[in-house]
Formats: structure tokens, C-alpha cells, sequence
């Protein structure tokens, strides 16, 4: 069932900011657990999750932000070395296995990692949440795997995250048919807001630790911020 409800039009500044947990409630569980994330859901004030997804060996999209598992999981293999059944033992879920678990009303930040992602990744978020959900959206870094995956698609919304802000990345953003823009927080100003908006954008932030800094960028305008740590209890 398609999920309802997404953030507010751009061209007025949105009711409510989301706020997003980075990875889930890492203070708890190891991030991008499923533990993480399903714990996060359930805290006052918090409307969803950002979660990050690679391939494993056999082409099944897991839950990894780094390449490799050893920040997070103490091993050095790579993500791509090991089958999602070897992955599993390590703490590191299925995609499939995620959405099942989490609410129905959770806002979701699907980011993806790495190349090749297509069908496989198509298939399953269109499996768990419909072909055009408002409250989910595909993000990524990386133009061409946002490209590639809004001809899969369509119905989805996009947003493309940058570490920085310049006229570039919001024309790069447009032609994509992205809503959003994610960068750093420490770049968001009233001018950049105004900027996005002419550009029939949105911007929304990452990475958000203090409450302070949430509620000043909530004031600017923004849609969205990515929160961990202090900013995840309001």
C-alpha cells in the first residue's frame, strides 16, 4: 500500500520538519540495524528513518552505510564478498526485511550506496511500498544511481544529496526531477532556501545532533533533517 502524506508544498515553507534518525537510534543498536531502526520509530517526536542500502554478492539490497563491515561490525571483508545469507549473521538485514518491520507511517530516506542498483532494488521497495508512496523517497550522492532508478521508478520521489551547495547541484537536481536537495546542515541559509525554491526545490539537512540546530533550520524552512544523538528526543 502506497504510504500518504509527504512533507509540505515548496512554495511556502513546510508545516513540519521531518525529523529523520540517522541510521536509526544508534545509541542503542549498531546503525542500520534493524533493531536501530524499528526502536527509532518509536520515538516521541521522530517521523521516520534514513537508512542506507548496498548489494550484497548475490544482488540482494542490504543495510550497510560503509563498503566495508569493519567500522560497524568488526570484519574486513567488503560488503560485495559476502552473500546477503553471510550478511545476515552480522547484524546486516535485508532491505525486504526492514520495510516489513517498520511502521506504516514512518517516513523513509532510502539512500543508496554504490553502483548497480536496478531492478532488484526496484523490485523490492515497489513490493513494500507502492509505486508512487509520499512518505518515502530515494536519495543518493550519486546522480547516475538516482537516474537509473527514477526511470524504475517514476512514481518516487528523489532527492539528491550533496555535501555542499552551489548553483550547479540545483540544476543537477531539477533535471533529475528530485523535490529535494540534502546537504550538511552547516550550509543551509535563508539565501540558499530562497535559491531551492526559485528552482522549484526544497532543501532539507544532514547531519543534525543537537536540538538547537534542529529547531533553527525547522525555522529557516527546511523540509527534512537527518538527526542523531541529543536532536533524536526534540
Amino acid at each position: 500500500m502506497d504510504k500518504t502524506s509527504g512533507p509540505a508544498s515548496r512554495e511556502e515553507a513546510p508545516a513540519h520538519t521531518l525529523r529523520l534518525a540517522h541510521r536509526g537510534d544508534s545509541r542503542v543498536a549498531p546503525e542500520n540495524s534493524l533493531e536501530a531502526l524499528v526502536l527509532a520509530t518509536g520515538i516521541a517526536g521522530c517521523d521516520g528513518v534514513e537508512l542506507d542500502v548496498r548489494l550484497s554478492r548475490d544482488g540482494v539490497p542490504v543495510l550497510l552505510h560503509d563498503a566495508s563491515l569493519e567500522r560497524v561490525q568488526g570484519r574486513d571483508e567488503r560488503v560485495w564478498e559476502l552473500d546477503a545469507g553471510e550478511l545476515r549473521p552480522a547484524g546486516i538485514p535485508s532491505l525486504a526485511e526492514v520495510l516489513a518491520a517498520l511502521p506504516d507511517d514512518a517516513f523513509l530516506d532510502v539512500e543508496l550506496k554504490g553502483d548497480g542498483h536496478g531492478a532488484a532494488t526496484a523490485a523490492v521497495l515497489r513490493a513494500a511500498l507502492g509505486t508512487a508512496p509520499q512518505r518515502a523517497v530515494l536519495s543518493s550522492f550519486e546522480p547516475e544511481t538516482l537516474a537509473s532508478m527514477r526511470k524504475r521508478l517514476p512514481g518516487w520521489g528523489a532527492w539528491l544529496n550533496v555535501e555542499d551547495l552551489e548553483a550547479a547541484v540545483l540544476t543537477t537536481a531539477a533535471d533529475l526531477g528530485c523535490t529535494t536537495v540534502c546537504c550538511g546542515w552547516q550550509a543551509v541559509t535563508p539565501a540558499w532556501i530562497r535559491r531551492a525554491r526559485a528552482a522549484g526545490l526544497d532543501l532539507a539537512a544532514w547531519t543534525v545532533r543537537q536540538t538547537r540546530t534542529f529547531d533553527r533550520l525547522a525555522a529557516l524552512g527546511v523540509v527534512a533533517c537527518c538527526v542523531e544523538g541529543a536532536a533524536l528526543d526534540g
